[in-house]
Order: C-alpha cells, then sequence, then structure tokens
C-alpha cells in the first residue's frame, strides 16, 4: 500500500517549479528518480501490468457487449478507466490475426492428413469397374490428381509413400488395360511432360521518373511474386511448402499494417456521410478504432470458438459441436452491433441510419477487399 508523502517545498530537479504531488505541474517530470535498484524496477512493471489489467477488465466487456458506450464515454471526457483507443486496437489486431494465423496452421495440418489418408489407403481396387479403356483413364486420373494435391501440402517424410502409392496405381492401371485388351501404355495416365525451363528472372523494370533503386525495388518485388506463384503451381512438395511458408509470413505480416491504414480511411468515410454533424474528424477517427477494435475482438473470439470445437469434437462430439454453434450469433452480432454505435453516436433516425450504415459499409467493403489483395500480394512477395 502506498504511503501519503508530503512534498512541500521540494522542487522539481528539471524546471525548479515547486511541487505539488508526484509529477510537476509546469513540465510533467516525475518525482522519482530513474535511478533506483533493480527490484524498484519490478515493482514498477507489476504496478503497470495490474493498472493495465484493471483497464482491461472497464474496456473489453461494454467494448463487445455495449455499442458507442466506450466512444461516447472518451467524448464526455471520461477516459483514464479505459485503454486508450489506438493502443486497444492496435493489440486486439496483433492478438486477432496471431490466432487466425494459428488456426490457418492446423486447417492446414489436418487437410494434409486427410489427403494422406485418403490416397495412401486407396488400394485401387475400382479399376475394376472400368469397362472401358476411357473410364479406366479417367478413374487413374482422379487418383493420381489426389496425389497431386496431397503433394502439394505434404512433408518430405511422404512423398516416398506417394511416389511408391503412384506407382502402383499405374501397374493396377496397366494390368486392368491388359485385361480389357487394349495396349497398356493406352490405358494410363502419362505423367506430366516436363515443362521447358522458365524459371528465368523477369525483365528488368524501368520507368523513366524512378530513381534506380525504385526500379531494382520493383523488379525484386515482381520476380519474388512470380517466383512463389510458379513454386506454388508446379513446384515440387518441398518447393510448394516453402513457398506457402513464405507466403503465410508474408501476408500475416503485411496485414496488420494493411489494417491500420483503413483505420483512417473508414474515419474519412463516415466524416463524409456525416459531413452536417460538423464533427472534427479525430471523432470520427475514435469511431473508427473502436469500430475495428470490435471487429478484432470478434475475430478474436469466432476464432478461438472454432479451434475449440474442432479440439473437443474427437473427445466430446456434442459438446464440441455446442461451442462451433456460438460462431454463428458472433458473426451476427458483428453488423447489428456496429448499426447500432452508429444510432447511439451519431444520434439519427433509423431510416437514415439504415442507410448511410449500407453506403458505408458497402465501400468499406471494397476497400477491404482490396486491402486483403495488397495483403495477398505482399505475402506473395515475401
Amino acid at each position: 500500500m502506498k504511503h501519503l508523502t508530503s512534498y512541500e517545498g521540494a522542487h522539481c530537479a528539471n524546471c525548479q517549479s515547486a511541487l505539488q504531488g508526484e509529477y510537476c505541474h509546469h513540465c510533467g517530470q516525475s518525482v522519482h528518480s530513474v535511478l533506483r535498484p533493480v527490484h524498484g524496477l519490478f515493482e514498477e512493471f507489476f504496478e503497470t501490468f495490474l493498472h493495465i489489467d484493471g483497464r482491461i477488465l472497464h474496456t473489453l466487456p461494454p467494448l463487445f457487449l455495449k455499442p458507442g458506450f466506450l466512444t461516447l464515454e472518451y467524448f464526455s471526457g471520461r477516459r483514464v478507466r479505459y485503454i486508450a483507443p489506438f493502443r486497444l486496437m492496435f493489440v486486439l489486431c496483433l492478438l486477432s490475426f496471431f490466432t487466425l494465423h494459428l488456426a490457418t496452421d492446423l486447417i492446414a495440418h489436418r487437410v494434409q492428413q486427410r489427403h494422406e489418408k485418403a490416397v495412401l489407403v486407396d488400394p485401387g481396387e475400382d479399376f475394376s469397374q472400368a469397362q472401358t479403356t476411357a473410364e479406366l483413364d479417367a478413374q487413374l486420373k482422379r487418383k493420381i490428381d489426389a496425389l497431386e494435391a496431397t503433394r502439394a501440402i505434404g512433408n518430405a517424410a511422404i512423398v516416398g509413400q506417394l511416389d511408391q502409392a503412384e506407382q502402383a496405381l499405374r501397374a493396377r492401371a496397366a494390368a486392368r488395360a491388359t485385361e480389357l485388351g487394349a495396349p497398356a501404355a493406352a490405358a494410363t495416365v502419362a505423367s506430366p511432360p516436363a515443362e521447358a525451363d522458365t524459371d528465368r528472372p523477369i525483365k528488368p523494370f524501368h520507368v523513366g521518373w524512378l530513381p534506380a533503386f525504385a526500379n531494382e525495388r520493383l523488379t525484386d518485388f515482381f520476380e519474388h511474386v512470380r517466383r512463389n506463384t510458379r513454386a506454388l503451381k508446379r513446384g515440387t512438395a518441398a518447393q510448394r511448402q516453402e513457398a506457402w511458408d513464405r507466403f503465410a509470413a508474408g501476408i500475416y505480416g503485411a496485414l496488420p499494417g494493411t489494417m491500420l491504414v483503413l483505420v483512417p480511411v473508414f474515419a474519412l468515410l463516415l466524416k463524409l456521410f456525416y459531413l452536417f454533424k460538423r464533427r472534427l474528424y479525430m471523432e470520427h477517427l475514435i469511431v473508427s478504432l473502436h469500430s475495428h477494435a470490435f471487429l478484432f475482438v470478434s475475430l478474436l473470439l469466432i476464432v478461438l470458438a472454432g479451434m475449440l470445437s474442432t479440439w473437443l469434437k474427437p473427445h466430446a462430439a456434442w459438446i464440441g459441436y455446442a461451442v462451433g454453434l456460438v460462431q454463428a450469433p458472433l458473426i451476427l452480432w458483428i453488423p447489428v452491433y456496429l448499426l447500432i454505435m452508429q444510432k447511439r453516436v451519431y444520434r439519427q433516425g433509423w431510416a437514415l441510419t439504415v442507410v448511410k450504415f449500407w453506403f458505408v459499409g458497402w465501400f468499406y467493403f471494397w476497400l477491404l477487399l482490396f486491402a486483403l489483395t495488397v495483403a495477398a500480394t505482399l505475402g506473395l512477395a515475401h
């Protein structure tokens, strides 16, 4: 517990003003010295952490459950008990995309296991159902395509098994072709011909009004996009996995920064649609920050519910499905929340609010789609 300390007669070490508390009223410098024992730093750290934790408890529940409450509190000057809008939005942005990255990796792993199980267990016995070489070719092509899809996401440990499975499929297809009285070669799907080596550097960009380093950066950028795209489409299993890892790392690294650009743009949209409300741009920016913070909280909860549902289904199926059903109301709550928030903050009639909400949402949808496309392109260039 802190003891009350009197600072009567003390002066600020920076500006020599008389002190009336722990901070100078003239320059803002703290009376406490930074030269202290190490245990003092730990005490300050935990004090700051607990203070922030208290603000989290005051901030997150109303952010998610009370549309517009935090924004109106901020406008009214009651701000100390809540986390600052930009810090709140930024931290939630990082947490939501980090969780989404983990969920994407888990989904990719499950898809890989499902493909591996499907193509390795399949003995190819249904070749006996083929009555013509055309049917035989179609069945074999479907199985080879399944093998190729597994190679695209498989790891190095399973590549040898996939090669053996492909050889066995071709052998069974050749045997069935012989039974049908056709040449074996006519009933087997040939391996795709080796493509000509097109892995050549692209032609260097040269825009006259750009400096040399900018042209070099553009050349490197599109060269990386071309190489990663080519590896994802026609590379080996190892090359595809490496390109996918680069793409995932790049896109999840670019998404937070890309979303930060949308915050002031969304505030500008609000400024345009509420031009006659005579509000400052900063007020619209606060609305935008709280709106995006809510979106990131919703995304975080939706992803966590999906991950928890996937984990519970093998152990307790009914609980897993029940948790999965939580995602639907979370998704439906997003447009309802934003509409109510817009109504409470700007205080216009429901009809006009709904019309403006629709137009703002329509413009923002295309901006978001453009931002995601930019993030995906940056991911390919990683």
